[in-house]
């Protein structure tokens, strides 16, 4: 049965970052669903149950306990571990036949791993990643790029359409976080090279705002430009995705490569840039913060 729209869902929320805290009130505001949270730092669980309702459970294994739906935003692959498979992990306590949804991005392998525990133990797993931003989390215009079974997917297809704006399935286990990957080295190339642009206009004696209102409109316009040159040229970058988080999903990309055999000469300098931005103390920049480093 594909569960519709309107239908009320007991699910589970685990990870309550500037990403997981707005997915999980869509889910509770705009999908209607019961859902129970858990964070590692419990305050901000009583906060978010404070503000939205719903119900704070102490551990994964609790919040995870008779849910349908089971959804994780966490921070890297050995977090996802503990609340998944680790003491008082979330799949412990899974009931037969429900869904697993992890939308934190991580590796493909963890991601395979866990989709084969789960089936082990009776119930799905889809790797679901994100793509928007907190701008996006908090808008519940998110893009999610699934990997894991058809059937599970479309169970889980109208509960993630609370925080989402374009939801995919892009293959078996795996799928949803090799996407993610292409879609942050799409970024890293794109970012820099409008950085550059920034910085060869500026020095050019250029006017930025007349530049960028003029090439937006052609070949060069992206999201990044539309959305990032103001404040760019500002020298602003606190406007979203850290450093430290692409330096993160930048190395989970590489890592990859390395194993597939894939190319990625622009994204392995890219990812140095950033390490430099780190140095320069712009660990919490947002990421077109790479401007940063070309005018130091």
């Amino acid at each position: 049965m594909v569960l519709g729209r309107a239908s009320m869902a007991s699910v589970a929320f685990l990870g309550l970052g500037v990403m997981g805290y707005p997915m999980a009130g869509h889910l509770k505001n705009k999908g209607g669903h019961d859902v129970t949270v858990y964070n590692r730092t419990a305050a901000k669980a009583e906060q978010w149950v404070a503000q939205h309702g719903g119900s704070v459970a102490l551990t994964p294994a609790e919040a995870a306990e008779g849910k349908d739906f089971v959804f994780s935003c966490v921070g890297n692959d050995d977090d996802l571990r503990s609340v998944t498979t680790g003491a008082k992990g979330a799949f412990a306590a899974m009931k037969k036949g429900s869904v697993f949804i992890d939308n934190t991005t991580a590796s493909a392998e963890v991601a395979r791993e866990l989709a084969e525990a789960a089936e082990k133990a009776g119930f799905s797993f889809l790797d679901a990643p994100v793509s928007g931003g907190q701008a996006g989390a908090e808008n519940g215009v998110l893009t999610v790029m699934a990997g894991g079974e058809q059937a599970a997917f479309d169970r889980a297809r109208p509960v993630i359409d609370a925080y989402a704006r374009m939801v995919g399935l892009m293959g078996p286990a795996g799928a949803g976080q090799l996407t993610k990957m292409i879609n942050q080295i799409a970024i890293a190339g794109l970012v820099q090279g409008l950085a550059e642009g920034i910085h060869f206009g500026k020095k050019a004696g250029l006017d930025i705002e007349k530049v960028i209102e003029v090439i937006s409109k052609g070949a060069a316009g992206s999201w990044q430009m539309e959305n990032r040159h103001k404040t760019m040229n500002a020298g602003k970058y606190d406007f979203g995705f850290a450093v430290d988080w692409m330096r993160k999903d930048l190395g989970i990309c590489l890592a990859e490569a390395n194993r597939n055999g894939a190319k990625l000469p622009v994204t392995a300098l890219v990812d140095q840039f950033y390490k430099e931005v780190q140095e320069m103390g712009g660990r919490r920049w947002d990421t077109s913060s790479l401007l940063a480093r070309l005018e130091k």
